[in-house]
């Protein structure tokens, strides 16, 4: 998505959207008040259009508007502007959301931007190390509605709705199912716990996958294949999308996050305002939102065994999960608010576009 800001009063901004048409995104948009202009990114066959095809959608718009800025909302959308740069006749500035490796070419665009703003520290300087102008990024944490993800009593309803006992331990995983989010090592320290004697916990996996390609497809079936073993059966329960993770995260009695790699996990601020005991991979921007031991536990990458000890922990020793959610909901409220993060991108357009 770009978004095209114009200043109101001299200190807030109105918003204007380029977004896909008739998607979700634009349907969201238009719901809280945000006019759009639709633009193809994709052909009929899904394939990308050229950047000229997709500057023929856009330029018409920014040169018959009174804009002041025009912001990607993603890397991808980024790179765009900073290829359109020259064409565009207001300042650019875009989002970095992802710590991903990125060709000579993406890292070129990306510097034509005048502005960036990285969800985390550990974002930031993963791209700076690989040839991102410092002078230019800026971190802007992301934020998380505080009242609406807040603590609340577990209602026993998840549990009667999957036909569990009431003394069931429900572990909650929140992602798009592929390598990167690192179920698979979440489904062999189920194996680890389920060994050591574990009966109660059952396993909830919130998410869809996406890609087509035939690796992704053989990772999703193979997570069937790990919890159908002896000692598994029957205790992985596939929610696929949900709308609802307010009450789930309400529900549920621990947030697993086993993931590879974490630029800044929206489902770990959610979690952490919703007061919900966290056991998550130390990996890119986690450390930033939560402290082992003060208000999580954190656990090295990919490593099933530590993961199933620190799960075992929580589930076990509840003054220790009472104690980290605790702290970690102060957290929230000290950092990672969404006015906060509201207030921190203010201050990054009106920087830039004085």
């Amino acid at each position: 998505m770009l978004a095209v800001l114009s200043r109101l009063h001299g200190k807030s901004f109105t918003f204007t959207a380029f977004c896909p048409p008739e998607s979700l995104l634009q349907s969201a948009l238009e719901q809280t008040g945000i006019e759009c202009h639709p633009v193809l990114f994709h052909d009929d066959l899904g394939q990308r259009l050229s950047r000229d095809a997709i500057a023929e959608q856009i330029i018409p718009v920014m040169t018959s508007r009174d804009f002041d800025l025009l912001h990607a909302n993603s890397l991808s959308m980024s790179r765009l502007t900073g290829a359109l740069v020259d064409q565009i006749p207001v300042p650019c500035s875009g989002h970095l959301r992802d710590i991903i490796k990125l060709s000579r070419a993406a890292i070129h665009d990306l510097n034509q931007n005048q502005r960036l703003a990285a969800v985390s520290v550990a974002t930031r300087d993963f791209h700076i190390s690989r040839g991102l102008d410092s002078e230019r990024v800026t971190v802007c944490y992301n934020g998380v509605d505080v009242e609406r993800f807040q603590p609340r009593p577990a209602t026993g309803a998840l549990k009667q709705e999957l036909g569990l006992q009431p003394e069931t331990k429900l572990c909650l995983t929140i992602g798009q199912i592929g390598l990167r989010k690192g179920q698979d090592v979440l489904a062999e320290a189920a194996r680890l716990l389920a060994e050591r004697g574990d009966q109660r916990t059952h396993f909830l996996l919130v998410g869809e996958r996406h890609s087509q390609k035939q690796e992704s497809i053989d990772f999703d079936l193979a997570l069937n294949v790990a919890f159908g073993r002896p000692g598994l059966k029957g205790r992985l329960h596939r929610l696929g999308y949900r709308e609802d993770i307010k009450y789930l995260m309400n529900e549920a009695d621990l947030l697993v996050h086993p993931a590879k790699q974490e630029p800044l996990g929206r489902v770990l601020l959610e979690a952490i305002a919703s007061g919900l005991p966290i056991v998550a991979t130390d990996v890119g921007g986690t450390e930033e939102i939560v402290t082992h031991e003060i208000s999580a536990l954190l656990v090295p990458p990919g490593n099933a065994d530590a993961l199933a000890e620190a799960m075992s922990r929580m589930v076990n020793e509840p003054g220790l999960s009472l104690n980290l959610a605790q702290a970690a909901r102060l957290r929230a409220w000290e950092q990672f608010t969404s006015a906060q993060a509201g207030e921190r991108l203010t201050a990054f357009w009106q920087e830039l576009i004085g």
